[in-house]
């Protein structure tokens, strides 16, 4: 193999794992349907703050089955989220939370949440940046 063979493999290795990331973000429209919404109450099990979206996850008692479901709940970035009230321990496992939200296209468990309500009555926004999503009103 010459040089400058293994040098173009290395950097095309470098460009696609550098832009990686640039992929995990998606549009609203992509991957959910404003048409199909759900209002959810749940007990938080798990909160991912991180970027590019903040998840957290909340067990659903599913009303037709009785099965409990876990659902995600995708939500805007931590600075978006930050600027709206939001710290990275307002949400914690354990804690009953309300949250309307547009289902997911491909029909999974996840929504993109609207808001969310907490247990002291404070209904904080909770749409991604730019996107209204659903909030219930």
């Amino acid at each position: 193999m010459t040089r400058k063979t293994l040098f173009a493999i290395v950097a095309a290795v470098t460009m696609i794992t550098v832009a990686a990331p640039l992929f995990a973000h998606h549009s609203f429209e992509a991957e959910f349907d404003r048409t199909k919404t759900v209002n959810l109450t749940g007990t938080v099990t798990k909160v991912e703050w991180m970027n590019p979206h903040t998840y957290f996850y909340i067990d659903v008692k599913d009303p037709k089955t009785g099965k409990v479901q876990n659902w995600a709940c995708e939500m805007g970035s931590p600075n978006g989220l930050t600027s709206r009230g939001w710290t990275r321990n307002t949400l914690r496992v354990g804690l009953v939370v309300t949250v309307p939200g547009s289902r997911a296209k491909d029909g999974s468990l996840k929504i993109n949440a609207g808001s969310v309500k907490l247990p002291d009555g404070r209904d904080l926004s909770a749409a991604s940046s730019g996107e209204q999503g659903y909030n219930g009103q």
